[in-house]
């Protein structure tokens, strides 16, 4: 349907704003209020229902938008995937009342509109020349019904035959004639039709009838039995003389038309009383029910009767839909007769039944009217009215054994009606308690068994609503022959030879119409297009434009391009895709995990990755968390300027400023400005304001294992958070003199590779600082068993020292830079010279 266009449109397109156009001319109507619309597509069940019983009218629209015209056109799957969505809840809610008659006023009417090009039908066997809807349902009791529709549920089509071009608007309008498609016999079934549009004025005039066909009622199929009625002259007289055909067909003997079931004014809610029965006699012996016909067949009588009501009696009274049976009756002009109705084989004896209730034509002659008595009613209501009238409802034997002798001969499910209309008329103990409805425990067991099946199906199939089906990996292509492909044979390498050139080629030895093994991919519309790696994505249209930049690409003319994708493809996206961030991390691969296991871990914050979790942070000393005054006046969230204050001061603090130009001199630094050291590493800040600055050492060792710029970026994080929790401890006074003191200028050192015993020094002084306690001489007892040149002391040192901020040990690091400062003075004539001379 998407390939077909009408004056620059898609078939697609058209439908859509078909559905639309339908909705808002429905929307007219007041009794729309209660409609609910669903959307069924092509797709293999379950995934082909896109809007079901739960969806609101939003999603149903936005479904409709985004549909698109693809894959195979297996219209009698999605008409069953239809007709099952719509039967599912009938099962719930238990309308059909299998077994116990046909009740018109239970009822869900429903209209399906299908709209379809009209050409021919595709599926993955072939293209047949008929509709076919599959008999094998999955939905639990569809057995007990032939079709797999129901008598409330008819089946329109649109089929579009819209010409490519405009045509002179000459056309004049009138009835729409039915389309030769193979999905009109099946809308004729269902007591529908298909129209065939052929022009846009066409297809608003469809419209407009499809919305005068949303009707609440059922169908039902009349067909006359018995010879037909003696002709009427023009003043209402039988005419004997003139002779009547009852071998002929005519149009009126058998009709396939609704009822119209209108719904109670006051309550909004069809209310009846008596069933139409079924075509069977129930048996208590069997253990199942035989399988209904959707739509009930339904015999008329054409020997006039007189109409018979009494009195407090409830019937229902059914208008019928314009055909040629009620052009019929009307135009016979007998207001005062009627034509009683039956359904075959509802009596025990296998015949034509008793009647239970006739045609009449209205008093105005403007309508025919099914009214439904109780069954069988000529012998009933002159019973109940010599109850009432000459018993006074004190019956004697007589009567009692008369209808005693009727209920016997009527079926058992009229008992509840029949027993609920006797207690309006005032007469309540007529029928005893103790009947049954006629049915095994079998049967009634497998009907309530039925309820709870099509509630779980029902709660499987909302959830399944709106998911995509799986995506096929490819279409296998069928081997037809026994031979091997050419791949598994030995001279495979010949024969390759001798296709490509290299070598004489031997037709007589390969045949080319077999693939064994072979497949085909199918298009994934959900993968980004590969323009660069793959010919097939590039439309035909972009072929030169994309040639061209392909050549710009491999020959790298611009720096922007990446090999591969061009700066377009690579920021190209959906605008509906923008700012989906979740679905951007779902696609990223795991990070790896952390180096050091007692890192604290970061949280996820879009924005700010470097924020860490405080509360995964080990506070070893009490004394050395902020606390006192001044941490109560950090938290006082009643002075209105305390935030900003707060704010003011770290934002003024020299630890948090990044300098813009390294200073000339790192033994002469001003307040406000940090040192750099020689290697410009600029955002190694100081742990404690108060102490000299530290130098960082890393090893080659760890160089290799975790990269510098890692090991740089986790001192910095630990020195920002510590610069920022020590930073309201401090007087206004202390600050300054941190920042006028003369700290250290901060070096990478760069050591060898430590060997076993250094390695292992190294750890067990790293276990020394993480244990809790105040006692440090273990750790300075190990640091003087360091071996070897001043770098690999220092290096100790410092590690130590880092160690140390991370746990906040105040105290542990003034006792470390202490000793730091004593090997630098002991080495102070090699180890200021770059300091002095530092850019």
């Amino acid at each position: 349907m998407n390939q077909r266009t009408y004056l620059g449109t898609t078939y697609l397109d058209v439908a859509k704003g078909a559905v639309e156009v339908f909705m808002k001319l429905r929307a007219r109507d007041p009794a729309s209020r209660g409609d609910r619309y669903m959307l069924v597509t092509f797709d293999d069940p379950p995934y082909g229902v896109k809007a079901g019983w739960k969806e609101n009218h939003a999603t149903f629209m936005c479904e409709l938008k985004n549909l698109q015209a693809s894959g195979l056109t297996t219209l009698g799957h999605a008409l069953r995937t239809a007709f099952d969505l719509l039967n599912l809840n009938r099962l719930v809610s238990g309308i059909d009342n299998y077994g116990q008659g046909r009740n018109p006023f239970f009822l869900e009417p429903s209209v399906i509109i299908t709209i379809t090009d009209g050409n021919k039908l595709t599926h993955s066997s072939g293209v047949p020349d008929e509709l076919h809807l599959p008999l094998n349902s999955p939905l639990a009791g569809s057995e007990l019904t032939k079709e797999p529709f129901r008598w409330d549920q008819r089946l329109f089509a649109l089929v579009l035959r819209l010409p490519g071009a405009a045509t002179p608007d000459n056309e004049q309008l009138g009835s729409v004639p039915t389309d030769e498609s193979a999905i009109t016999q099946m809308c004729e079934v269902t007591g529908g039709r298909s129209y065939c549009v052929r022009t846009q004025r066409m297809l608003n005039q469809c419209l407009e009838s499809l919305v005068q066909k949303v009707q609440s009622g059922v169908v039902i199929n009349f067909e006359k039995t018995g010879p037909d009625p003696p002709l009427i002259g023009e003043d209402n007289a039988v005419e004997s003389s003139r002779p009547v055909s009852s071998f002929s067909q005519q149009p009126w003997h058998s009709c396939h038309k609704l009822i119209y079931v209108r719904p109670n004014p006051k309550t909004g809610v069809p209310v009846g009383h008596w069933p139409i029965p079924e075509s069977f006699w129930p048996d208590q012996n069997s253990p199942t029910l035989p399988p209904r016909s959707a739509h009930p067949m339904v015999r008329f009588s054409c020997v006039d009767c007189e109409p018979m009501v009494i009195d407090k009696l409830p019937f229902d009274k059914y208008e019928l839909e314009p055909s040629p049976l009620t052009q019929y009756i009307l135009e016979r002009k007998s207001p005062h007769m009627c034509w009683q109705v039956f359904v075959s084989s509802s009596a025990k004896q296998n015949d034509l039944g008793q009647p239970f209730g006739y045609l009449k034509a209205s008093t105005t002659l403007t309508c025919v009217n099914l009214f439904v008595m109780p069954y069988n009613y000529p012998v009933l209501l002159p019973l109940l009215d010599d109850l009432f009238k000459v018993h006074k409802l004190k019956p004697n034997l007589k009567w009692r054994q008369a209808f005693e002798m009727y209920l016997k001969t009527m079926p058992p499910y009229y008992l509840m009606p029949l027993k609920k209309a006797l207690r309006m008329m005032g007469a309540p103990n007529l029928i005893a308690d103790t009947m049954d409805c006629g049915l095994s425990y079998s049967v009634i067991s497998y009907l309530k068994k039925l309820s709870q099946q099509a509630k779980m199906e029902s709660d499987r199939l909302i959830v399944s609503v709106g998911k995509k089906a799986p995506q096929e990996t490819g279409i296998k292509v069928k081997n037809h022959s026994s031979s091997l492909s050419l791949a598994h044979r030995r001279d495979f390498k010949q024969l390759l030879q001798g296709i490509t050139g290299e070598g004489p080629l031997r037709l007589v030895d390969i045949n080319f119409k077999e693939f064994a093994g072979f497949q085909i991919a199918l298009l994934n519309k959900d993968l980004k297009p590969q323009a660069y790696r793959n010919a097939y994505d590039i439309p035909r249209r972009n072929l030169l434009d994309q040639l061209t930049r392909m050549r710009s690409n491999l020959l790298r003319t611009s720096q922007k391009l990446i090999r591969g994708q061009d700066e377009d493809y690579l920021h190209s996206i959906p605008v509906a895709q923008m700012g989906n961030y979740q679905e951007y991390l779902k696609m990223m691969p795991s990070p790896l995990r952390e180096i050091d296991p007692d890192q604290p871990k970061r949280l996820h914050t879009f924005g700010n990755p470097f924020k860490q979790d405080k509360k995964g942070m080990m506070i070893d000393e009490a004394d050395e968390f902020v606390a006192g005054p001044q941490n109560k006046k950090r938290g006082n969230s009643s002075d209105p300027n305390s935030g900003a204050t707060m704010k003011r001061r770290r934002s003024m603090s020299p630890l948090l400023r990044r300098p813009q130009t390294p200073p000339s001199n790192n033994n002469h630094v001003a307040a406000g400005k940090s040192p750099v050291g020689v290697q410009g590493q600029q955002n190694l800040l100081k742990p404690i304001p108060q102490h000299k600055g530290k130098k960082t050492v890393v090893s080659l060792e760890e160089k290799a294992g975790m990269g510098v710029a890692d090991e740089v970026e986790d001192i910095n994080m630990m020195e920002e958070r510590l610069a920022e929790d020590h930073l309201d401890e401090q007087p206004l006074e202390e600050k300054h003199n941190c920042d006028e003191a003369d700290p250290a200028a901060l070096e990478t050192i760069f050591i060898a590779p430590l060997d076993g015993s250094q390695a292992e020094l190294r750890s067990r002084v790293i276990k020394e600082v993480r244990k809790p306690g105040r006692n440090y001489e273990a750790i300075l007892r190990l640091l003087q068993q360091v071996k070897g040149p001043v770098n690999v002391q220092k290096y100790f040192i410092q590690y130590a020292i880092k160690e140390a901020v991370r746990f906040k040990k105040r105290v542990l690091i003034q006792q470390l830079e202490t000793a730091l400062a004593k090997v630098e003075e002991k080495h102070a004539a090699p180890s200021e010279l770059p300091n002095d001379h530092g850019s």
